[in-house]
Parts: C-alpha cells; structure tokens; sequence
C-alpha cells in the first residue's frame, strides 16, 4: 500500500460513523480510497473550513469522527482547528504534510502541521506508511480516552509516504473491532436527559479557565501515551513510545529529525558505524504533547547534536523543532552545542550525502552559523 491507502485501510477498519472531507493534494488518495469501501456517512462539503466544522458538529452529537487534509486545507480550517480542541472534541484527521503557499507547491515540507502546533490538537509524525497504519488505531484510543479528550492529528509526509508502495502488515478485522471498541461519548449533545451546551459566548468570567483545563488534556496525553503505546504493543507485537533512539547507547554525535527522512538518516548512521564513528539518531514519534524528558534523556551521551527542520520559523532562531528541543535539552541540564539545519521545504530532496555533512559538521560544531539551510541554492 501507499501511505495514503494505509490511512484509508486503517480507517474502514476503524468504521467512523461520520467523515466529512473535501480533496486536497496529496491528501486525496485517502477520502477516495475510504470511499470505497465505506459504509460510514460521507458528507461532501464545499470547503476544509467546512469539512472541520461539520466534524465538530457531528462529533459533539456524539459520534466517531474522522477527516484528512493538507496544507492549505490545513490553513483554511484553521479556525475550527481550536474549537475542534477547545470543545475538547476527540476528531482523528491524517495530515498529509504538503508545503504552504505561495509560491504554490504540492510537494512535502512541515509548514502546515508545525503552523497548527499551538492550536491544541496532538501531533504524531510517521517515518514509514505501515507507522501511518497503526499511528491510526493509537490515534483514536488517545483521543477517546476520557482523561484526554483532544483530537489528534497523523502525520505523514506528501508523496515521500503518502504515494509510494510499501509492504504493509494489516491486522484482522476483527481484532481491530476489539481493539478499538465501541464509542461511547462522555458528553454527547443529543442525550436529552442529559442536556449540555456546546459553544457559548465565553468571556472573562471562564474562557481561562477552560483553556487551562485544555492545558490539562496535554498533560495527560503525556502521561498516557506511553501507557497506551505500551498496550498496543501486546497488541501489535512492539511500538515506540513518545521517542524513537537509533543506536544512541554510545553515541558522540546525533541528529534529531521527524518522519520520512529518518529513514535516510538511519542508512547514515548504519554506513558510518561500520567506519567506525559514533553516531545515532533520534526521532520524536510525537510533536504535540512535546517529549522534551524524553529527547534530553536520549542525548544524556552525547557530545554534540543537529536538529532537522522541515519548516521555517522565520524567527531568525531556527525552525520550530530546534526552538523546542533546544529549550527542553536546556531546562533538564543538557548543555552541549546544538545546530540547526533548515531542509527540504517545497519537497527538495535530501540525500544521504547531505546528512553524511552534517555528521562531518557535527566533529566542529563551533564552525559555521548555527542555523543552516541544507541543500539550498545560495
């Protein structure tokens, strides 16, 4: 299967009562393939503004929602993005991770996910199309869970996973019915014996408080993941937590990275292994709750560390993922240099040769700037 075809696997097994979606490049391949098979109701919206906002009415009703985007359909739901979270409603949507215009291009970079990460929703990024399989089934027992209550967001990177062929271990039917269980909302609207409000005017008197109790959701994402991630595996046979390691146990240099270029990062670090030198690489499985215990226990070893970006931040800091790990690597006493490298936004390839720099950078790290664009035309 493709990436995009293991959501939609995913998500006919899964059988959501409601998806509303609407097609976006290179999300589409999802909605059309579930499409297929579905048995769920389909509503065709006018717009991903829509799309969204008919996922929040269907799923306060109480029903299991899901929906895929991209990019700039990302950005057109945007407001509805925080009401989905605020109304703390549990909506699993795959994100086909697509640069943003302008200029206009289909291609991968994290700019979409990385713009939504304050807007409450939990973020997971997936290396390979059989993680985007089974970061499905996680995804709505995180979100369901009565403690959490926030809906979460899959990751994967456009057309690198989304459309390219892998070998796919499914499991049966039938166990993911018992695995994921029936919905049952916490506080459906349609319960008439038990009325409740959805979407009130909130002012000063408790819009504070009920983003602290938001807040309080993450929280307990952080606590629960790796709970979860840890009954899955008696599930599924074996899955990483919050972070991914790659042979960090005596590791002097490592690079930080999400989803697809991990994969090309692990061959790096396998080929300079066998030369001898000491490298590794981390990966976080999520960037919404932010592993930061996690990622500063990973580089406990090391001596030096690169983190990989696939979006500007455009603070004249470095991207969003080194502004956050640097932070994290800071506050639990980590003090080593750490490097920023800015790459392929717009889909720009990177190689094996590229990352093999890096490792080379990583033997000097006071040369160079601390924010570098990799694989640019200077």
């Amino acid at each position: 299967m493709t990436g995009d075809q293991a959501a939609a696997e995913a998500m006919r097994q899964i059988d959501p009562d409601v998806v509303p979606a609407y097609p976006i490049t290179p999300q589409t391949e999802i909605v059309m393939t579930f499409a297929q098979f579905v048995k769920t109701e389909m509503i065709p919206v006018e717009s991903e503004h829509s799309a969204m906002s008919a996922c929040v009415g269907a799923s306060a009703a109480g029903a299991r929602v899901m929906t895929a985007t991209s990019a700039n359909g990302l950005a057109l739901m945007w407001e509805i993005l925080y009401i989905a979270s605020g109304l703390r409603l549990p909506i699993v949507m795959p994100l086909v991770n697509r640069a943003l215009s302008a200029p206009i291009n289909i291609h991968c970079d994290h700019s979409d996910g990385m713009g939504a990460r304050d807007s409450g929703w939990i973020q997971m990024y997936c290396e390979t199309a059989q993680e985007v399989y089974e970061s499905m089934f996680l995804a709505v027992k995180i979100a369901e869970d009565n403690d959490i209550l926030l809906p979460v967001m899959v990751c994967q990177d456009g057309f690198i996973t989304s459309h390219a062929t892998e070998a796919i271990d499914t499991i049966p039917d039938d166990e993911v019915k018992k695995y994921i269980g029936e919905y049952t909302p916490l506080y459906p609207l349609l319960d008439i014996k038990n009325p409740v409000t959805y979407g009130p005017l909130d002012l000063t008197d408790y819009y504070f408080e009920h983003k602290r109790q938001e807040s309080e959701g993450m929280k307990k994402a952080y606590e629960k993941i790796p709970k979860i991630c840890a009954d899955f595996s008696k599930f599924i046979g074996s899955w990483h937590g919050l972070v991914e390691s790659y042979r960090m146990e005596d590791a002097e240099r490592a690079i930080l990275v999400l989803s697809s270029t991990a994969g090309t990062t692990k061959a790096v670090v396998d080929e300079l292994r066998e030369k001898g030198e000491k490298v590794g690489m981390i990966r976080p499985k999520f960037f919404r709750p932010f592993p930061a215990v996690e990622i500063a226990e990973a580089c406990k070893k090391i001596k030096t560390l690169a983190i990989l970006d696939r979006a500007e931040g455009f603070s004249n800091q470095g991207g969003p993922l080194f502004a956050e790990t640097r932070a994290a690597l800071y506050t639990y006493g980590r003090i080593l240099p750490v490097k920023n490298y800015i790459f392929g936004l717009g889909g720009r390839d990177i190689t094996t040769v590229d990352i093999g720099k890096v490792y080379e950078d990583l033997k000097s790290p006071e040369k160079g700037d601390t924010v570098t664009y990799l694989g640019v035309r200077e």
